[in-house]
């Protein structure tokens, strides 16, 4: 069958392959405890389907609003499924964010029932149902009290209309709107972004030609409210592949080897955090076994992607993969063969130790205005570019402006933003060109373009000199570093130099202190120790070298807490709030430019 619409998928493998195992989740049982819950595509097709009936039945019609608000797990799908494919707009959110967001959102966006996860959540949005005034119901995933708990509500329906389930089906057209998925307010308040099935379609057909997607076994922890993972979703629907949930974030490292997945996807800081650990238990061992840990390592480093250094590496190489390398594989549940990485810019440096173990980063690059893939590296070698997003999907044209704005057209371009003509017309031009707000630049790599972000265009400012600075540059250069984890560059139109704020990598640091005899515990006693701070001194001045004079960090402070989303200073998907650190360390910035 041709596949015109997202539920048309599920559709095709329902047909084809009814007791195939889909999605599968950790459910609690009656003695306390976990265990995974599988769904075939026949269940998940009938539980979408009383999800239709239910939708259907509370008199909601074509185009009308029902929100998801939860964690990853199969509910979700099956919310999504069942809305979608009876001509509803779905309007998922993170369950992290505040019951005042929630409350614009809902107003916005006109939402008249919400399926919501746990507890948590349903206590900031039960408050709505007297203050936003199309708010008519809340389904629960989990038993909460005096809640209508979804299961039960779902068992309570004792006819499933088919006939008229399959005629809104076929009412619903490739053109329409399927979701908006509200971008963080950053700069004020979320935007709905409206992608209708042929985006999504579209952005999923030329991805799989791209990466070596199979029929086998993934793990999905990245938030499906977010873009990335709900095409990615879409994609392991697409290829029949068979998804996990992740229980949690602390639970992914126990579920890798539980699942043994074949890819999953991620983004960059968790990737680093891995990696962390990985080294933090190499500083742990003893003599032999220490030195050849990181003499794997050191010819990790060495690794070129699609560059034969001969056999003498190679055979280096091939020693480190049996030794050492092959920890790190079982680590991941032994059978990963590639990872996919958006939403940030990740280490090169990372990149060629984990392709060196036999673990192929994959970075791609997109917003949610484009469904969201624009470029991405492919999986053989010589068609990856370190330091870069790759190159062009097909379908997808992509220029940079004059001023280097990374520029994109094709069928995966928002229909606009809901409620807000205005704002669409300021990114989309009459010739259907999307403005990113990135800036970028072509990178010749095996006689092919590919292309590198270099910074956010709204994010760019100039110091006292006149010269414009590039923070996310700075950032990732700085980054390099094994001993700098998180890093923000300051300074202004006012400031005569720029500086920085940097989280160290204490495990690093830690194992670097322990080398030299210097006996430090608390991360407060790493920070303002003199010979740290000499240290992290002579690693920006050593990486200051790459930019110019006016580019080079002058003053940096250590601070001792990492920066996380529970903190409030990293968005869903680990970007700085730039806005909310400069905030909250004021006092330390200003203490940077004082002469």
């Amino acid at each position: 069958m041709e596949i015109k619409r997202l539920f048309d998928y599920l559709t095709l493998h329902t047909d084809k392959r009814p007791e195939t195992e889909f999605v599968s989740g950790k459910e609690i049982k009656a003695n306390g405890t976990k265990e995974w819950r599988h769904y075939t595509f026949r269940e998940v097709k009938d539980i979408s389907d009383k999800i239709s009936q239910l939708l259907i039945n509370l008199g909601l019609k074509k185009e009308d609003k029902i929100a998801i608000i939860s964690a990853n797990r199969p509910e979700w799908n099956f919310a999504d499924l069942g809305s979608q494919q009876i001509g509803n707009i779905n309007v998922p959110m993170y369950p992290t964010i505040s019951e005042a967001d929630y409350e614009f959102i809902f107003k916005d966006a006109n939402v008249q029932y919400a399926f919501v996860g746990d507890e948590s959540i349903y206590k900031k949005v039960e408050p709505l149902l007297g203050r936003v005034g199309s708010l008519k119901g809340i389904f629960t995933f989990d038993r909460i009290a005096g809640a209508d708990y979804l299961p039960e509500v779902l068992d309570r329906i004792d006819h499933i209309d088919q006939d008229e389930i399959e005629n809104r089906k076929r009412l619903v057209d490739a053109d329409e709107v399927v979701t908006y998925i509200y971008t963080s307010g950053t700069t004020g308040n979320p935007k709905g972004v409206m992608l209708t099935h042929n985006n999504i379609v579209s952005n999923l057909t030329s991805v799989a030609r791209m990466l070596p997607f199979k029929e086998g076994k993934s793990l999905s922890f990245l938030p499906l409210c977010h873009s990335f993972e709900r095409t990615v979703f879409y994609a392991y629907l697409m290829m029949n592949i068979h998804i996990y949930y992740a229980e949690n974030l602390e639970t992914i490292g126990d579920n890798l080897k539980e699942v043994q997945p074949f890819c999953f996807s991620t983004v960059p800081r968790l990737l680093e955090k891995v990696y962390e650990k990985i080294i933090a238990k190499g500083h742990e061992l003893n003599g032999i076994k220490k030195a050849i840990f990181f003499w794997s390592v050191r010819v990790g480093s060495q690794y070129e992607l699609g560059v034969d250094k001969g056999w003498w590496y190679n055979l280096k190489l091939s020693i480190a993969r049996k030794l050492v390398f092959s920890k790190w594989l079982e680590a991941l549940g032994n059978h990963v063969e590639f990872i996919v990485t958006g939403a940030a810019a990740m280490q090169p440096r990372l990149i060629t130790i984990f392709c060196a173990a036999g673990i192929h980063i994959i970075e791609g690059y997109g917003l949610t205005e484009t469904s969201p893939v624009i470029t991405i590296n492919r999986f053989p070698e010589q068609e990856r570019c370190l330091g870069t997003v790759g190159l062009p999907i097909s379908g997808v044209e992509v220029r940079l402006g004059e001023d280097g704005e990374i520029i994109a057209r094709g069928p995966n371009i928002m229909k606009g933003y809901y409620n807000r003509p205005d704002l669409t017309a300021e990114v989309i031009d009459k010739d259907g060109w999307f403005y990113t707000g990135d800036i970028g630049v072509w990178v010749e790599h095996f006689g092919r373009k590919f292309l590198k972000i270099t910074d956010r265009k709204k994010e760019l400012f100039k110091t006292a000199g006149g010269k414009y600075i590039a923070p996310q540059a700075v950032e990732n250069k700085m980054k390099e570093s094994r001993f700098i984890e998180q890093i923000m560059v300051v300074g202004g139109d006012d400031k005569k130099y720029i500086a920085a704020l940097i989280v160290p990598s204490f495990v690093q640091l830690r194992a670097w202190a322990e080398e030299n005899e210097i006996a430090l515990t608390t991360n407060e006693e790493l920070v303002k120790n003199q010979f740290v701070n000499e240290l992290l001194n002579k690693e920006v001045t050593r990486l200051n070298h790459s930019f110019g004079k006016w580019e080079q960090i002058k003053k940096i402070k250590l601070l001792p807490d990492e920066w996380t989303i529970d903190s409030g200073f990293l968005t869903p998907t680990l970007k700085l709030k730039r806005r909310v650190l400069a905030d909250v360390f004021k006092n330390d910035i200003d203490a940077l430019f004082k002469e």
